[in-house]
């Protein structure tokens, strides 16, 4: 490949790669710039204006619909990433085909369509009478975050030394004093992951929230679907730029955070 190929190939790629970013990030760009905007409507520039962020505060039902779906992400991440952690010991250390049988299981919610899982969360709370409720919310969040938790600890299980809690056990450590203070801590990035895998999830999901939500308790997705009715309120606008503004400071934070090895600061992305 001579030098003008070489050349014509860079500007290719970098032309590419710019409209990829500009298809990612440009709706997310026109976004924050309506939720400042004076007019109500998104066709017409009314002036700078920060009345739709002081209105989203004073929306009690969108407050609420907020506030639900962070509880909601928390509780069933947390609950999810408990089992699926202990899920995944579990599977790390069975043999025979009876594994492959259960890892394939496992699977199955993230492969199978939210439609069904949703579909099949009504009909199973619908069959024994249960209530619909932030109960049920929960406990759909949690059966489909799950499976993203085990996956996510099973690599790092994996890669842990197979002789670190045999030689734990030898120097007089009790099985389960051995796991926590051996194990976990060896696949705890992996655990960390599924965690914050499971809020994304969590705050993301609409179709199985929708099928399972009852009167009275709604997530920020099924919220923001029953607007579509009536028309999308610019306090919609300014609520997604408090979340990419979080968002975006988290990621700089974690990215920027310092590690202290050998003496030396260092970024970790």
């Amino acid at each position: 490949m001579n030098r003008r190929q070489s050349k014509l190939m860079k500007v290719t790629s970098g032309v590419y790669a710019a409209f990829i970013f500009l298809f990612l990030y440009a709706p997310i760009a026109v976004l924050i710039g309506l939720s400042f905007n004076e007019s109500k409507l998104r066709s017409s520039w009314g002036g700078f204006s920060l009345k739709w962020y002081a209105s989203l505060f004073q929306n009690d039902r969108l407050m609420e619909a907020l506030w639900t779906t962070l509880l909601l992400a928390l509780l069933s991440a947390a609950i999810a990433t408990v089992i699926g952690t202990v899920a995944a010991l579990a599977l790390h250390n069975m043999r025979g085909p009876f594994r492959s049988v259960l890892l394939s299981v496992t699977n199955i919610p993230m492969l199978n369509p939210d439609i069904v899982t949703g579909v099949s969360m009504l009909l199973l709370f619908t069959f024994f009478a249960y209530p619909m409720g932030f109960s049920t919310l929960l406990m759909s969040h949690v059966a489909f975050n799950v499976p993203y938790v085990c996956m996510s600890v099973l690599p790092k299980l994996k890669q842990m030394n197979p002789s670190l809690i045999d030689a734990a056990m030898d120097l007089g450590m009790k099985p389960m004093t051995a796991i926590w203070k051996v194990v976990v801590p060896e696949v705890l990035p992996g655990v960390i992951t599924g965690f914050l895998l499971a809020i994304t999830m969590s705050i993301d999901d609409f179709i199985i929230s929708f099928f399972t939500s009852g009167v009275g308790v709604s997530t920020l997705s099924v919220e923001i679907y029953s607007m579509t009715k009536r028309g999308i309120n610019p306090e919609i606008n300014a609520l997604s730029t408090i979340m990419v503004v979080v968002v975006l400071a988290l990621l700089i934070a974690v990215n920027l955070r310092p590690d202290h090895k050998d003496g030396e600061m260092i970024n970790i992305g």
